[in-house]
């Protein structure tokens, strides 16, 4: 049998993928251009939307091309030295920075050169390299994958400032969820990321699904999308159906049991875990009421307009509900509403 074409590994690009190509191609035709429109872009979305899968497809771009040096960097280290050491261990830069005259033995990463006097600190050992970079044509591309607002992201953001500000080859990639990235951007230190773009992450295209569910399980159009429609364009929920229907050779249909349970282990209980008691109350609410209406919803857990305005904004934000009309709110994930509904306990 066919090696399943679905995976259910988050950040692992699996073999069924569909392109995001027009926010793929923004970001590389500004990170490409002579003069760069912008050096910082934040990818950003509901967990499971393909924020990993997007950051390491256009890694793997950057890769193809002799211009890019590419660094992933993990958020729980210290970047900086992180950061030193993967450029200072590479070996195809070992002779540009040998030329430069920089001996990094000091900081462990094994490069000394006879008579120069080792750089004892982190940023200058950096600052030094980076420069040397640049003045060879090489851009540096550095990516942060699922970025909190720590003290070390914080301080690193901080140094990439300067580096941008003394027009050096580097560019910046960070996916995050929206209260992450949105704390970070309200520190005092680090307003240049309010002026860098997010990228939101939006449902999948319905025809891209149903066209690869079509080709995959020989469905017909209507077959397809029907099946397509199931997902609401979530891209985990992708994956999974099409996983379970191709490990069980069942339709769509028979696999709800098992669908709902594989969202909610996955993803949904950790969205749940993380929103406030009153967030609960009104997607609990939209589950209580039989229109979509918000004056029906504000009406079931007794809330004013304006307090409703705040909780209705942070779940948009987060990218758990939309407004398919005015006046109204309906979930963005698919079966999201069943999740609720089991929910043992009642917030309003």
């Amino acid at each position: 049998m066919a090696d399943n074409p679905f995976s259910l590994s988050f950040g692992k690009r699996p073999v069924s993928f569909i392109e995001r190509e027009y926010q793929s191609q923004e970001i590389i035709d500004s990170f490409t251009a002579q003069n760069p429109s912008y050096q910082v872009c934040m990818i950003t979305g509901v967990r499971g939307s393909g924020k990993t899968v997007l950051l390491s497809a256009l890694a793997d771009r950057f890769r193809s091309e002799d211009q890019w040096i590419v660094v992933d960097l993990n958020p729980e280290r210290d970047l900086l030295q992180m950061l030193a050491a993967e450029l200072g261990n590479r070996r195809d830069l070992i002779e540009i920075f040998k030329e430069a005259r920089i001996n990094l033995s000091f900081l462990g990463f094994g490069l000394e050169i006879e008579g120069e006097p080792p750089v004892t600190d982190i940023v200058v050992a950096l600052q030094r390299m980076l420069e040397k970079l640049t003045k060879r044509n090489r851009r540096i591309l550095i990516t942060i994958d699922e970025v909190t607002p720590s003290q070390k992201v914080r301080e690193f953001a901080s140094q990439f400032q300067i580096f941008m500000r003394e027009k050096l080859n580097v560019f910046l990639l960070m996916t995050g969820l929206y209260e992450n990235i949105y704390e970070l951007q309200n520190q005092k230190t680090l307003t240049f990321l309010y002026r860098a773009p997010k990228v939101v992450l939006k449902p999948l295209s319905l025809p891209l699904i149903a066209r690869k569910y079509g080709e995959i399980f020989s469905l017909n159009e209507v077959e397809a999308m029907d099946m397509a429609k199931a997902t609401k364009g979530y891209s985990f929920a992708f994956q999974v159906l099409g996983y379970l229907c191709w490990t069980t050779g069942n339709t769509w249909k028979n696999v709800l049991p098992e669908y709902d349970t594989y969202l909610e282990d996955f993803v949904y209980e950790k969205i749940w875990s993380e929103l406030s008691q009153k967030d609960k109350a009104v997607l609990q609410a939209m589950c209580h009421v039989k229109s979509s209406k918000v004056e029906d919803i504000r009406t079931k857990i007794k809330m004013n307009s304006n307090n409703f305005t705040v909780y209705r904004t942070r779940l948009l934000k987060k990218g758990i509900v939309y407004v398919p009309e005015y006046g109204q709110l309906a979930f963005v994930l698919p079966r999201f509403a069943e999740f609720v509904f089991r929910q043992d306990v009642v917030w309003f």
